[in-house]
C-alpha cells in the first residue's frame, strides 16, 4: 500500500507502510505537501466510518461526552495552526552509521514535516467536558491495533495536564486546507506540537483525563530514551526516560551526501527544527568539518511551533570535503557535535551535526 503518497518516497515498510519524505520535497517547501508528509505507523491504517464515528471524552472530568466531527465543529471555535511534525526515530541512520540498531527502521532526516492544521483546542473539549483539578494527565486513544505491542493493542500516547490545557494543542480534521487523509489519521488526529510525532495520535477515538500518564505500551514501554548500554528490550520494564519535547534539531538537504560537486560557490540547504516552546534563531555551517563556520539564511519567519528552512553559498576547493551543520534555539541550546555521544538502544533524539561528505572536482 502506498497511502496516497508520491514515488519518491523513501519507505521502510509496506505492512505496516512507513515512509519518510525525500530531501528534495522537503527542501522545496516551507509546508509539506500531503503526498510528501512522511508517515510512521505501528499497525495497519484502520477503516473508519466518519458518520458513525464518534470522539469520547471521559475519564476525570465532570461530564462524561461523545462527539461527533459536526459535533466538534459546530460546538468549538475552529482554530488553525503551521505546525512541524518529527519522528522520534528521526536520523536514526546517523546512529546506525556509529553501531547497529537490529529492529529499528534506519530513518533519515525525512521522518519530518510541516504542514497547517484545521481543527479545535483540545483545551476547549476537556474545559466544556469539566476536567477535574485532581486529573494530571490526559490520555489520548486511537483506532489503530498493533501487533508490535505487548500485548498487542490500539496505540495510545498521554501528555501532561499542563500541555492538554495549553491551547496549542489541537484535535485536527484537515491538513494543508483539505480533508485529512485516512493515511495521517481521518477522521480526527490530535496535533501535539513541539513534542515527538508519537504523541500526536492518529484515529483519535477518545480522550481520557487520568491521575498519571497512560499504561499504554507505547507510552509506557516503547517510546523511551534508555543508557546506552541497556539491552534493547528493557523499556518493557519502563524503564528509561518518556520521550516528549524534541531537542534542536537541523539536517543538510542539498547536495545530497556522497555527491560529486563542482569547485567555486556551492549552495547548500537544510532544515532546523526546536521542539516545545523554543525555535531556531541561527544556522552555523562549515565546509571543513567544523574548524570554520558560515552564518546561514534562515528562510521561513521564525514561530514557535514550526521548523526553519535555511540556505548558505560555501566556496568548496577541489578535493574532499565534510561539511557538517549545527542549529541554535531560543533557549541558547545548540545540537551536539557527535552521534556517537547520543547512540541508545532504540535509535531515539539523534539530534547531532549534520554531515554530508562531497566530491569536489576541479
Amino acid at each position: 500500500m502506498t497511502a496516497g503518497k508520491r514515488p519518491d518516497m523513501v519507505v521502510h515498510s509496506t505492512a505496516p507502510y512507513n515512509a519518510e519524505t525525500s530531501r528534495t520535497a522537503l527542501a522545496g517547501s516551507a509546508l509539506t505537501s500531503v503526498d510528501a508528509f512522511y508517515v510512521r505507523n505501528h499497525g495497519p491504517i484502520p477503516e473508519l466510518d466518519t458518520e458513525a464515528w464518534r470522539l469520547r471524552i471521559d475519564g476525570l472530568v465532570d461530564s462524561e461526552l461523545e462527539l461527533s466531527l459536526a459535533d466538534l465543529r459546530s460546538q468549538f471555535a475552529q482554530r488553525e495552526s503551521t505546525v512541524t511534525l518529527q519522528c522520534a526515530g528521526n536520523r536514526r541512520s546517523g546512529l546506525i552509521a556509529v553501531r547497529p540498531i537490529p529492529g529499528e527502521a534506519p530513518w533519515g532526516p525525512g521522518a519530518t514535516g510541516t504542514a497547517r492544521w484545521t481543527g479545535v483546542a483540545l483545551r476547549d473539549v476537556l474545559t466544556q467536558a469539566g476536567i477535574q483539578d485532581i486529573a494530571s494527565h490526559v490520555e489520548l486513544r486511537g483506532a489503530d491495533r498493533s501487533e508490535e505491542a505487548d500485548p498487542p493493542q490500539r496505540f495510545g500516547a498521554s501528555i501532561t495536564r499542563h500541555k492538554a490545557l495549553s491551547g496549542e494543542v489541537l484535535l485536527a480534521w484537515a491538513m494543508n486546507g483539505e480533508p485529512l487523509p485516512a493515511a495521517h489519521g481521518a477522521p480526527l488526529r490530535v496535533i501535539v506540537p513541539g513534542y515527538i510525532g508519537a504523541r500526536s495520535v492518529k484515529w483519535l477515538t477518545a480522550v481520557t483525563a487520568r491521575r498519571g500518564p497512560s499504561e499504554n505500551f507505547f507510552q509506557a514501554r516503547a517510546y523511551r530514551l534508555l543508557p546506552p548500554d541497556a539491552p534493547a528490550d528493557a523499556g518493557l520494564a519502563g524503564e528509561g526516560v518518556a520521550l516528549g519535547a524534541v531537542g534542536v534539531n537541523s539536517d543538510i538537504l542539498v547536495p545530497e551526501d556522497g555527491a560529486t560537486v563542482a569547485g567555486g560557490e556551492t549552495e547548500v540547504l537544510g532544515y532546523a527544527f526546536a521542539g516545545d516552546d523554543r525555535h531556531i534563531i541561527r544556522v552555523d555551517v562549515s565546509s571543513d568539518g567544523g574548524q570554520t563556520w558560515a552564518q546561514a539564511e534562515l528562510l521561513d519567519a521564525a514561530t514557535l511551533w514550526s521548523w526553519r528552512r535555511w540556505r548558505v553559498s560555501l566556496h568548496l576547493v577541489p578535493g574532499p570535503a565534510e561539511v557538517v551543520a549545527r542549529a541554535w534555539d531560543s533557549a541558547a541550546s545548540a545540537q551536539p557535535a557527535g552521534a556517537a555521544e547520543l547512540w541508545n538502544p532504540k535509535g531515539y533524539v539523534n539530534n547531532s551535526w549534520a554531515r554530508i561528505r562531497l566530491n569536489v572536482c576541479g
